[in-house]
């Protein structure tokens, strides 16, 4: 009987957290598709003009393709550069795992803010001037999603018995690239996935860097928002909820790229 209860509370109190948080989600949606919403409880109508107002808007398509190309931009650079880099440390000097995790936690360290004025006053003219371009948010959200990155990355590989899947493929006669590609990489994709989709998600609603170093001269999808906060509520509910769906549907084609595509473990055997 304890057991049952205690299962019943639990689901109580899973059912109560979910409920909690669906219910300003759930009102931005109904407010969404309110046609007017004043001082009744429910609307006096429904309608999808906001959305088809902000989904025939080319700002906000111009806005979203931007935000979308940066990270993307971020995340392949990322991709390119700590995977092999995460690879390098965890097989030839895992003595510096240490270090990695403490310079990874700086991006969290410095506030954004600070961040921002340093990266005014090094590329605001000079031989480099990327303030108002998306490179200069390319590098940012690169340093962003590194600690995202590395933390899932090396989680992975320490599940891995790597030397041991390398030393075995070089007895297969594998280079260290073609083993790198055929053993490590299909190991560590359900690990690089999940990161790459926290970084994207978490990119997308970053603010910060995109206001200060670009504003309007690279107008993003966070900068449209903020631009956009004195029309209509119900047009601004329709983009809260179009970026939800966007989020909601990452979500649901990496869980189901996931479980196509179990990780190999041919490397064991």
């Amino acid at each position: 009987m304890s057991t049952e209860r205690e299962y019943r509370l639990q689901r109580a109190i899973v059912y109560t957290v979910v409920t909690l948080l669906a219910l300003p989600l759930a009102g931005t949606l109904v407010y969404s598709l309110a046609e007017t919403w004043g001082a009744t409880i429910l609307p006096d109508g429904f309608t999808c003009k906001w959305y088809l107002q902000l989904w025939s808007d080319p700002r906000f398509l111009l806005a979203f393709a931007r935000s979308l190309g940066v990270c993307l931009g971020a995340l392949a650079l990322g991709t390119l550069i700590i995977v092999p880099a995460v690879f390098a440390i965890q097989y030839y000097f895992p003595a510096l795992d240490r270090v990695m995790n403490a310079l990874i936690l700086l991006p969290f360290a410095i506030p954004p803010v600070v961040s921002s004025v340093g990266l005014l006053n090094l590329y605001a003219d000079g031989p480099l001037p990327l303030v108002g371009t998306p490179w200069v948010l390319l590098g940012c959200y690169f340093t962003v999603a590194l600690p995202f990155m590395y933390r899932a990355l090396t989680d992975s590989l320490r599940l891995l018995a790597v030397r041991d899947l390398i030393d075995a493929a070089h007895l297969l006669g594998a280079s260290l690239p073609r083993a790198f590609v055929s053993v490590i990489l299909p190991n560590i994709r359900n690990g690089l996935a999940a990161s790459l989709f926290v970084s994207l998600t978490f990119l997308m609603g970053e603010f910060v860097f995109a206001n200060m170093l670009v504003g309007t001269r690279y107008e993003t999808l966070q900068i449209y928002l903020y631009n956009m906060r004195s029309t209509s509520g119900h047009f601004t509910s329709a983009l809260v909820i179009s970026y939800f769906l966007f989020t909601f549907a990452l979500t649901w084609t990496t869980a189901r790229l996931n479980s196509k595509n179990p990780p190999s473990h041919e490397g064991r055997s």
